[in-house]
């Protein structure tokens, strides 16, 4: 094992592997392989059309497992995809005061259905938040997180960029931000979440389709809008 894993960073491991991603095939196949320790037993109570969302329902949590949230303070959510809504979801169950930020008439439906208050990018009062969460992985969304935060508060970068930002670290010294990068979560507490239907992911699904339909259901999920499609037999 590598220092990282020694340490108890198994997620920073120096050899590190990610299904479909870096350096290891996805699953769609018949049969694949992983190490037992990646295997996670999903409670009998929880929807196989539920469980698809553990890895990024965890990764919404690994927010709390890195900062402390209060009900007293003034969250902002720049971004409401569906990492973005599940963020969201896990946020609202501190009771603080939160706002997400989105554009599209049908995520802010699904949002208020939850109780949680939408606002637009024009309405969003500069320097007031306490905790900004950015997850749109553009450099807009960093420019509105950012002139959102206020003085000594907590920016948390949820998501990765494609290429090189511009960014006035002087003003980040000078407004003294504390900045956090925020990556994979424990699956553990996302199941429990779950099962306890303290959280609703299903609300993200929109088309399911067979196996031999995979190809739409591609076409499908690369429309503008859509949040989730699930494949299924």
């Amino acid at each position: 094992k590598c220092e990282a894993c020694l340490n108890g960073r198994q997620t920073h491991c120096e050899n590190r592997t990610v299904l479909g991603i870096v350096d290891r095939d996805g699953v769609f196949a018949e049969y694949t392989s992983l190490p037992l320790e990646n295997l996670h037993r999903v409670p009998d109570s929880v929807p196989d059309e539920w469980a698809v969302f553990t890895e990024p329902l965890a990764a919404a949590l690994e927010i709390q497992q890195q900062i402390q949230i209060r009900p007293t303070d003034r969250v902002l959510v720049v971004g409401a995809g569906r990492l973005g809504q599940l963020i969201a979801q896990t946020l609202a169950l501190t009771g603080c005061d939160l706002r997400v930020v989105t554009r599209h008439a049908h995520v802010q439906e699904l949002l208020q259905a939850r109780g949680i208050r939408t606002v637009t990018e024009a309405d969003v009062q500069p320097r007031r938040w306490d905790v900004v969460v950015e997850v749109t992985g553009s450099a807009e969304g960093f420019a509105l997180a950012r002139r959102a935060i206020r003085p000594r508060g907590t920016l948390v970068m949820k998501s990765t960029y494609k290429g090189e930002m511009s960014v006035n670290f002087s003003s980040i010294v000078v407004d003294e931000i504390n900045i956090i990068g925020s990556r994979c979560g424990p699956f553990e507490p996302a199941l429990r979440l779950m099962e306890k239907r303290e959280v609703d992911p299903s609300v993200l699904v929109m088309a399911s389709y067979k196996l031999d339909d995979t190809l739409k259901a591609f076409e499908h999920a690369a429309r503008a809008g859509v949040l989730k499609v699930l494949v299924g037999e």
